[in-house]
């Protein structure tokens, strides 16, 4: 395998730039630029220079030898000048070196999961970590990275594994004619408690819905000022503001933090029943769309909203004809005046905060929900079963679940408990 190289601490300019190699290369490399290297874990300065001897840099040179590594591979770190033409000519050095390349996107993170550093909800935790925003965001992701759902995940297969080595002992030692027996009920009860505490987390909020945006719709009529409050909650002209109606054919989104949380805000076509334009038909139907997918809807028509839930907008009120407010408006608001702008992003607020995973909560992405969601439904199957083979096949499905969550397939895992647990003598 190639032995990688990339600059791991953003791209330059800046002050100083991390420049990594991982792979059996790595020390031999930094050997041919550096000379002697330092003892492992201990910091030295070198001169790095390329083949013909000529000065690169000066730089401070770290050694993490496998498979104690963040890779779990040799791996060495050139902390130098962070100036493009430093980082550059490091680069190119270590590009002529025999057996070194330039890493992929995520080879270095890729690598520590192949070499079980770290499993794969870490890897995921880390790539949401990377790309973090808000507080929120930060922790939920931070959590994941430093091993919260690995952990859960292996508290549930130590149990599994006690719980499928009992069946197997039990299959062992029954008789030919008892293999259709019925599961012990302590078995059943068991099954039953761990798919209840793998239903519990899948209540949490989806990470989803944290990492990527609350998504808001703001909907109405034609000429209900949709636009103009997408502009002033956006604070800037993101959406065209016109009388004319219909200006808004197609939806137009923009991202917005606020108050440590991430929306999405989508304004869209004006609703109505009829219409000859075919442009507009199309800008409707996106709008119906995003109305069903929205996670709030601000509704800024006088007539019903099309979801209960909806947040009923009483919008443009410093307009004379429109001093009447409907009683079943939620708030009433002038973009024009300032009114209830504030109390619309408390509403917001308070919503969204609702729908979101708390600090301390273990949070979870669709992947790894639908895989928690297939290993409940087996331990359910398996707490309902009445023989016990299919039993302890629906507990091999659920553990298969489990194992593919954390990016793992250890089919002697369970083996190994069965014969550490029960002295059978065999």
């Amino acid at each position: 395998m190639d032995t990688i190289f990339a600059v791991s601490s953003g791209a330059p300019p800046a002050a100083i730039a991390i420049v990594r190699l991982s792979g059996d290369r790595a020390i031999i490399a930094a050997r041919m630029l550096a000379g002697t290297l330092p003892s492992p874990r201990q910091a030295g300065l070198r001169a790095l220079r390329d083949k013909d001897g000529l000065l690169l840099d000066r730089a401070l040179v770290l050694v993490f030898t496998g498979p104690d590594s963040a890779t779990g591979e040799d791996l060495v770190e050139l902390h130098v000048h962070g100036g493009r033409a430093v980082v550059h000519a490091v680069e190119a050095a270590l590009a002529m070196l025999p057996g070194m390349r330039r890493a992929e996107p995520g080879e270095f993170t890729r690598r520590a999961l192949t070499n079980g550093r770290i499993d794969l909800t870490e890897a995921e935790g880390l790539g949401d970590l990377l790309a973090a925003e808000t507080e929120g965001q930060r922790r939920v992701a931070l959590a994941m990275a430093e091993g919260a759902v690995r952990r859960r995940a292996e508290h549930w297969t130590d149990r599994l594994l006690a719980l499928a080595a009992q069946v197997e002992a039990q299959l062992d030692f029954a008789e030919e004619d008892e293999v259709d027996q019925a599961p012990p009920l302590g078995f059943a009860a068991e099954a039953r408690e761990l798919a209840g505490e793998i239903d519990a987390l899948l209540t949490v909020p989806p990470v989803e819905r944290l990492r990527d945006g609350v998504r808001v719709v703001i909907a109405g009529p034609p000429n209900s000022g949709k636009s103009t409050l997408l502009n002033a909650l956006a604070e800037r002209d993101a959406a065209i503001v016109s009388p004319i109606s219909g200006t808004t054919r197609d939806r137009i989104e923009a991202p917005v933090i606020r108050d440590g949380i991430a929306y999405v805000l989508t304004d869209t076509a004006g609703l109505l029943d009829e219409t000859a334009d075919p442009i507009e038909r199309i800008g409707i139907t996106r709008a119906e769309e995003a109305i069903r997918t929205a996670d709030l809807i601000l509704w800024l028509g006088d007539d019903e909203a099309p979801q209960p839930e909806a947040i009923r907008v009483h919008a443009r009120a410093d307009i004379a004809e429109r001093a009447i407010v409907p009683a079943e408006a939620d708030l009433v608001l002038s973009v024009a005046t300032g009114q209830g702008m504030h109390e619309l992003w408390a509403v917001l607020a308070e919503r969204a905060r609702a729908m979101l995973p708390r600090d301390d909560a273990i949070a979870v992405n669709r992947r790894q929900r639908g895989l928690l969601a297939l290993c409940a439904d087996g331990l359910k199957a398996a707490g309902n079963q009445a023989d016990l083979i299919i039993f302890a096949e629906e507990l091999r499905l659920a553990m298969k679940a489990l194992d593919q969550l954390v990016g793992r397939s250890d089919v002697e895992a369970m083996l190994d408990a069965l014969f550490t647990r029960f002295c059978l003598g065999k």
